[in-house]
């Protein structure tokens, strides 16, 4: 997803178009290396021969082998086309030759097509359209399930749609609607709520909000929450899923813009202390941007428990720092080239100085990995730590509950807003 939004990024900024396509029944087009049978389907069966069996020819759905066999295919014929593998997701496909530049986004059989050379562009999906079934969709408007809007100010990405349909697949669809995702009163202990009667209807409603969270920041920490609890959800669990639902319904038009701005990225990183009050471990959240779009963000429990909110921040540091060298690497195949270290903004004092300052490490053995790979990132210029105050930390909302006025200004600040 986070190579979706900096395509489009990349796409308004050149002021190029992304074309759509599709491959009908992709996984049918990939002749098999080894001999496979299978059983004669009912309604074909040979009276003659019941036990008889049918090699394969080609690749068939529900073939183990076959989503692999149909990217194979397709990747090797881009890449007689002088298309070369992304290092930073194979996903992509790049073609930089002299003055052109494409870029191809396989997303199993959608597709999504751009560059500067309109007729380099036609010449491969007329090329494409040879070889597959391909169908060609127009400029992008509709990819995995995403609402792609564009208006004279860039890209407008949600999900109203999806939400819609969730909620009236819930019954909430005439509910109150609540003003944050989740209430920031103390949550009464797990174990004092009896179990909720349908798990089932809890997970498949965890699992929807967990999709619809990609257009959502918003409500990605309230997620992370009720997802943890989809084994034994209680009572007490839905109440929190219920107020969850009712907040979408409250900002069903809300989503992420993409809008003309600076091209240069930076990153916000928290982490709430032992926060969970079952097993003490700490939250990670960090958010990252180019120029004022958000790309990509995380919502994580720590693995293990820290010691100190020091040591949770700079785990939280750590990560972002990883999500941060990705990005960088992805923009510069991009040709948007990042010259300067990227900041990633902090608003613990502590875990910049155990970065910074080498006398503290004595005092952070449980922590040295994490302290040797940030400390060299920042001696090698790809990223740099600056001090942010709280009141302005943009990852808080990934972190924990706020009231109503600091949980609108946190949103405003991550650019999540309702459709102009």
């Amino acid at each position: 997803m986070p190579i979706i939004r900096l395509l489009l990024t990349l796409a308004l900024h050149r002021q190029w178009t992304l074309h759509q396509l599709d491959v009908s029944n992709a996984f049918l087009h990939r002749d098999l290396p080894d001999d496979i049978y299978m059983r004669q389907p009912p309604g074909f069966i040979d009276s003659s021969n019941p036990t008889a069996v049918c090699k394969l020819h080609k690749s068939l759905y529900g073939l183990k082998k076959a989503p692999r066999q149909w990217f194979q295919k397709l990747t090797s014929f881009l890449q007689s086309q002088g298309f070369t593998f992304s290092r930073s997701d194979p996903s992509l496909l790049l073609l930089h030759n002299g003055q052109t530049q494409l870029y191809i986004l396989i997303y199993v059989d959608d597709f999504l097509v751009t560059g500067n050379n309109t007729t380099a562009i036609d010449r491969l999906l007329h090329q494409l359209q040879n070889q597959f079934a391909l169908k060609r969709l127009g400029h992008i408007s509709l990819f995995l399930g995403i609402q792609v809007t564009q208006s004279s100010t860039g890209y407008f990405l949600s999900q109203e749609h999806y939400a819609t349909k969730l909620l009236n697949d819930a019954g909430f669809k005439d509910c109150k609607p609540a003003p944050t995702p989740i209430t920031n009163k103390t949550r009464p202990p797990t174990a004092l709520s009896p179990p909720f009667s349908d798990p089932s209807l809890y997970r498949r409603l965890a699992g929807s909000l967990q999709y619809l969270s990609i257009t959502r920041p918003d409500i990605a920490y309230a997620t992370n929450r009720v997802c943890q609890h989809m084994q034994s959800p209680t009572e007490q669990d839905f109440k929190d899923l219920k107020r969850l639902l009712r907040y979408i319904n409250g900002t069903i038009s809300f989503g992420l813009p993409i809008t003309i701005g600076k091209l240069e990225l930076h990153s916000y990183s928290d982490a709430d202390w032992a926060s969970d009050t079952n097993d003490r471990k700490s939250i990670s959240g960090y958010c990252t941007f180019i120029g004022s779009n958000l790309l990509s963000w995380t919502v994580k429990k720590q693995v293990t428990v820290a010691k100190s909110s020091t040591e949770a921040e700079y785990r939280s540091l750590s990560a972002a720092a990883s999500d941060v060298l990705w990005l960088r690497r992805l923009a510069c195949e991009l040709q948007l080239p990042q010259p300067n270290p990227t900041v990633i903004h902090c608003d613990n004092t502590s875990a910049i100085a155990i970065a910074k300052n080498p006398v503290f490490h004595a005092r952070t053995k449980h922590i040295e990995i994490d302290y040797h790979f940030i400390r060299q990132q920042i001696s090698s210029g790809e990223i740099n730590l600056a001090h942010i105050p709280s009141k302005d930390q943009v990852a808080d909302i990934l972190t924990k509950p706020f009231s109503i006025s600091r949980f609108h200004d946190l949103r405003h600040k991550l650019t999540i807003r309702s459709k102009e």
